[in-house]
Parts: C-alpha cells; sequence; structure tokens
C-alpha cells in the first residue's frame, strides 16, 4: 500500500510558492508587508498563535488567508469564518525545486522576525512517488546534493522544524522504488539528515510512514540505514488521515525500536480518522467527509511526542482524483468541507 501522499504541487504550480518566498526574503530584510512580524497581518487579518502553545509560525498570506479575504469581499461571510479555521493556523511550507535556497531564506526570516519557527517540508528525493500524482523530484543524486545544499544555506541559524521526504523510507520498503535506487536513496537521505541537523536552530524529523500501511518491524532498520541516529526524530501520518491515537501508538512502537527517538504526528485532517469507502487504493486521495485534526501544539499528552503538526496543507487536492485538481493545488471546496466537518 502506498503512503498516499501527493501532498505537493509540481512543475508550474509551485510559481506561487516561489513567488510568495521571494517576497517574504524582501520582506523580511526591509519590514515589508509580508513579513509575518507579530504586528502584521495580512489581507484576512491572520495574526500569530500564543508561542507558549505553539511555536510555529502562521503564514498571514497564505492560501487559505487569501480564500479568507476573498470569501468576505465577495459577502460570503459564513465560508470566510469557516476557511479562517485553516488560515490561523501554521501549515508547513513545502519548500520547491527551483529556487530552494531563497524559499527557505524568505520563510524563514519572515518566521524569525515574528519570533516563531518555520516548519518546512522538503520533497524532492530522485524518483519521488514512484510516478503516482506527485511523481517527480530531482534529476539526480548530484542534483539532489545541490538542492539540499541551497535548501540549508537558506536556513542558516534561524529556526527551522524539518519534515524530510515523505514517503521517501517507506517506498523503499513497501517495493514501490526500483531496487536499484535504494543504496543511492540511503546516502541522500543520511547526506540531507547530516547537513540540516548541523544548523544551529534546525530540527529534522525524518518521515516513517502511517499506521495504516504496514508495521514498525518493517520500518525500523530502513529508518537506520537513512540517518535515523542523525535526526530530531521522526514524522508519522504526514498527508494522512489516520487519528492521532493509532499514529501516538504506532510512533510509540517505532520509536522503542529506533532508540527512543521522539515524533511528530501530522493532524491536519485527521478529524474523523480514515476514509473506509471505495477503491482500497485511493482510500486517502481525496477522500471525502473528513475533517480537520487536532491544532498544531508543542503541548501533547505523551512525552515522547514532540507537536501535533499540519504538515499537509489542508485544502490543498491529494492529486486529480474524486473530481480534484493537481496534487498540492487549492481546492476551496474541499478546503470548506473539512472546516465544515470539524468541530467549532
Amino acid at each position: 500500500m502506498y503512503g498516499g501522499r501527493g501532498g505537493i504541487a509540481t512543475g508550474g504550480t509551485r510559481a506561487a510558492a516561489l513567488a510568495l518566498g521571494a517576497a517574504l526574503l524582501v520582506a523580511g530584510c526591509s519590514g515589508g508587508d509580508k513579513g509575518g512580524a507579530q504586528d502584521e497581518t495580512g489581507a484576512a487579518g491572520i495574526t500569530q498563535r500564543p508561542a507558549g502553545t505553539s511555536p510555529f509560525w502562521v503564514n498571514p498570506d497564505g492560501t487559505a488567508a487569501r480564500q479568507v479575504a476573498g470569501y468576505e469581499k465577495a459577502g460570503k461571510q459564513a465560508e470566510a469564518d469557516k476557511v479562517r479555521e485553516i488560515a490561523e493556523q501554521p501549515v508547513a511550507e513545502w519548500v520547491g525545486a527551483e529556487r530552494p535556497e531563497q524559499e527557505a531564506r524568505g520563510f524563514t526570516g519572515a518566521a524569525a522576525k515574528a519570533g516563531r519557527t518555520a516548519l518546512l517540508v522538503l520533497y524532492n528525493i530522485p524518483h519521488r512517488d514512484c510516478g503516482q500524482y506527485s511523481r517527480g523530484g530531482a534529476a539526480d543524486g548530484n542534483a539532489y546534493r545541490a538542492w539540499t545544499d541551497a535548501v540549508a544555506r537558506g536556513i542558516g541559524d534561524r529556526p527551522a522544524t524539518v519534515v524530510l521526504e515523505p514517503d521517501a523510507v517507506l517506498h523503499l520498503v513497501d517495493g514501490c522504488t526500483p531496487g536499484e535506487y535504494h543504496e543511492e536513496r540511503y546516502d541522500l537521505l543520511k547526506d540531507a539528515v547530516t547537513k540540516l541537523t548541523a544548523l544551529k536552530n534546525t530540527k529534522v524529523y525524518l518521515d516513517a510512514g502511517n499506521a495504516g500501511w504496514g508495521n514498525p518491524d518493517q520500518i525500523f532498520e530502513p529508518l537506520k540505514w537513512a540517518g535515523i541516529d542523525r535526526a530530531d526524530g521522526f514524522a508519522v501520518n504526514v498527508s494522512n488521515f489516520y487519528g492521532t491515537d493509532e499514529s501516538v501508538a504506532y510512533g510509540r512502537k517505532l520509536s522503542a525500536k529506533v532508540g527512543r527517538k521522539h515524533f511528530v504526528v501530522d493532524t491536519s485532517r485527521n478529524g474523523n480518522g480514515p476514509y473506509t469507502e471505495g477503491d482500497p487504493g485511493e482510500r486517502w486521495c481525496n477522500p471525502p467527509g473528513r475533517a480537520l485534526g487536532e491544532t498544531p501544539t508543542t503541548k501533547t499528552a505523551d512525552p515522547l511526542v514532540d507537536a501535533y503538526l499540519w504538515v499537509k496543507r489542508p485544502g490543498e487536492s491529494d492529486g486529480e482524483c474524486k473530481g480534484g485538481p493537481k496534487a498540492g493545488q487549492w481546492w476551496p471546496a474541499y478546503a470548506l468541507a473539512l472546516a465544515e466537518a470539524s468541530p467549532s
């Protein structure tokens, strides 16, 4: 079973993020209106969450925030109020392939100016997603190393939490990635972990699958080969829908096999748990009836869980299924449905 991501835009669909990263870079240096400082807001009046509960940066001009502003301008206040539940939360920024240094510097600079930590996802491993909805990635190993070097330069000494390569290890374990690429991928992941954890204020969590694909006995040794011993921990349930309790249970079992490493849980869309109808091979792709999960926080109920995070950006498509647009593109109707299905 595939991990079911489809959570990042590819090719031209990254244009908006590239432009935003560049704008944030300028703002972070000049005090412009997109810098994300505590006394600055975007068009929808989005501000930062209390640092004691959620130290992660809220992008005041993110896609959800712009959707809120659009609904308000159109007089659709009920819709605006629901999507605001997404816009007010810190969600991960997925660093693009074309200008990684500029994007990483822009996001971390804006976050640092606001006194917060940037949450970044690196998703550019060669042969990514086994040719599925989010296929692509760096052209080869050398290109990937150059890309992660650029990301590291962009982050510098500013605070960042990085979720590293959703599905990359999982797809080595489940046989989706051809065997001739395995050794190189382990080397690339280990290299990325090493260079990112060497940064002064960066934490790195290596993706480790979810509660529904298999069991920890299948992945703990591959995680070691990928450098989990050098990472701050691992991430579970990225872009998936498994409930927080079962995700934590999965994470605890895995933690016991990898030196009691801590972990983070993606709770962005797990409020109603996984979808159980339709084609089992695509239950992860834009399933109906899902809901937002616990809001991002470092105050969790388990000492091994460093944070609940919104790694997948709620409202962005998993791929061209069930009427959705391309992977990573904003889908207003789906965003609204997630918010409406969630407890107020």
